[in-house]
């Protein structure tokens, strides 16, 4: 499964489509929060917290996965929203999950091109942190005031201790049993070899149980699965752009254009699932915008070692 994990994940996403189409009243909906939980759980687990706070000290690194992140990626998103119809449900979802880095299936995807996965993997929970601080903001500067008519801070609240808060909990408590029993240890090994089981439950349970939104409001899908193309294309390059400015290493290098180019969409659809009911095509967006990156991913990971080639040393991975 490590070895065939695109294709895996491909057939998960084509299996929840069918299971959606078949059956849109299964009622998955409600395991979204749990096999997340879980993901993120296992995620967290393979970051010693020893490594973590080693981690913060990879300045360059870090600087720049914020700066692509959380600048680059607000003024691309500034360029492509004047693109999109004037309905703000769907405005919603595409800031949503554009604005919002990937911290579960990045990882992976940065590791079949050669990048840092273990870098990326130790920054996940910094950029989840400063993704729910910034998120709000950055809706309201996009949105207006109007902004807190729509989005309660409830559900934000309630996503960050559920996603964040307790699976990283876990899993550091985890950590520390694994380090003074042997039970432990095998719990901490055998948890970790669930992320790709997981991932494809997660895929299949998005899939299977929002496909039937998006097959009643395809117009919807059709106005932003352009956007979240050309999105996907032109972070590829500027991310190449940022690494290079930088002088980073060309395993450092790849990381970075993943982490600017993919997307969080699994862990903000919760978020759109709880927005009100004249709202609902925000889901619908969110869910389009998972298939798109996960068919893209195919595309990428064949693409950026062309970006960055193992002959172009642009520094020393720091």
């Amino acid at each position: 499964m490590e070895r065939h994990q695109v294709p895996i994940y491909v057939a998960a996403v084509l299996v929840g489509a069918l299971i959606g189409f078949a059956a849109p009243t299964a009622g998955l909906g409600g395991a979204l929060t749990p096999v997340l939980g879980a993901l993120l759980f296992v995620t967290f687990l393979q970051v010693p917290a020893r490594d973590l706070l080693r981690s913060l000290r990879a300045g360059r690194f870090l600087g720049a996965a914020l700066v692509v992140n959380f600048v680059v990626v607000p003024l691309v998103v500034a360029v492509l929203v004047g693109f999109l119809p004037a309905d703000q449900g769907l405005r919603l979802g595409v800031l949503l999950v554009l604005l919002a880095p990937c911290v579960d299936y990045v990882i992976v995807f940065s590791g079949l091109a050669g990048g840092s996965s273990d870098r990326l993997l130790a920054a996940t929970p910094l950029l989840l942190v400063a993704q729910m601080v910034l998120l709000p903001l950055y809706l309201l500067l996009f949105l207006g005031a109007e902004l807190a008519e729509v989005v309660e801070v409830g559900p934000f609240v309630e996503a960050f201790l559920l996603l964040i808060v307790v699976p990283l909990a876990l899993a550091w408590l985890t950590q520390a049993w694994a380090v003074r029993h042997r039970t432990g240890a095998r719990v901490a090994t055998a948890a970790g070899s669930l992320m790709v089981p997981l991932m494809v439950a997660t895929l299949l349970v998005v899939v299977a149980s929002q496909l039937p939104e998006p097959a009643a409001d395809l117009s919807a899908v059709a106005a932003v699965v352009p956007v979240y193309v050309v999105f996907l294309a032109v972070m590829l390059f500027l991310g190449t752009a940022v690494a290079r400015l930088l002088r980073l290493g060309v395993r450092d290098g790849r990381a970075i254009v993943f982490t600017g180019a993919t997307r969080n969409s699994l862990v903000v659809l919760p978020l759109a699932l709880a927005l009100p009911d004249a709202y609902a095509v925000a889901s619908v967006v969110i869910v389009a915008q998972t298939l798109v990156e996960v068919l893209g991913m195919l595309v990428a990971v064949r693409v950026v070692p062309r970006l960055l080639p193992d002959r172009d040393r642009g520094g020393p991975n720091a």
